[in-house]
């Protein structure tokens, strides 16, 4: 097979992992950006916040490359979850800029590593020894697990479902046929309610 680079193909899947999910902040109010969805609290920027501090540590910290200014929540004295939600001072424009100062950071790792390059991840308990490699299927893994986050959540605030602007990643893009699904599956549901 020529032109196959592993390498790149992670570096591909990880860019389009970071821009689904900034995606769905476009177009929210700052209030609807903070606003929790969930019992655990989630919302959009806390997904985004959390996602640039993992990225900063593991493709930062862990090949011995710390990105500097940090945004609030990773601290030993702060509060519990505090990495999953933006305070006032943080802003939308405050949180996307830090998540792309951290792609630059971590693009460079990733460009000036081999996938073999060795490091150490100091908060697993046992200090593991890892490769670029498992830490970029590490970082994708984690940035799609939280763009689907974003994806339901951003859904409850105003209904805008997909994978990018262009793609909606849907079979059933029409809203009434959406809506016909939807009560189609809770019909199904309802009916297995007595089993």
């Amino acid at each position: 097979m020529t032109g196959f680079d592993p390498k790149a193909d992670l570096h591909r899947y990880l860019r389009s992992a970071r821009e689904a999910l900034l995606w769905k902040l476009d177009g929210l109010s700052e209030y609807d950006l903070r606003r929790p969805l969930t019992p655990s609290g989630t919302n959009l920027l806390g997904l985004v916040k959390h996602v640039a501090l993992v990225e900063a540590g593991y493709l930062g910290v862990t090949f011995g490359r710390q990105l500097d200014d940090l945004l609030s929540g990773l601290e030993d004295d702060a509060e519990t979850d505090a990495d999953l939600w933006a305070t006032a001072d943080e802003s939308r424009d405050h949180v996307v800029a830090f998540y792309r100062r951290v792609w630059a950071h971590s693009d460079t790792t990733i460009e000036t590593c081999d996938l073999d390059t060795p490091g150490a991840v100091p908060w697993w308990p046992d200090n593991s020894e890892v490769t670029l490699h498992r830490i970029l299927v590490h970082v994708i893994a984690e940035t799609n697990r939280h763009g689907g986050h974003a994806d339901i959540t951003r859904e409850l605030i105003d209904g805008t479902v997909g994978m990018r602007p262009d793609n909606s990643n849907l079979a059933l893009t029409d809203p009434a046929h959406r809506a016909e699904y939807h009560d189609r599956l809770q019909k199904l549901a309802e009916s297995t309610r007595e089993r």
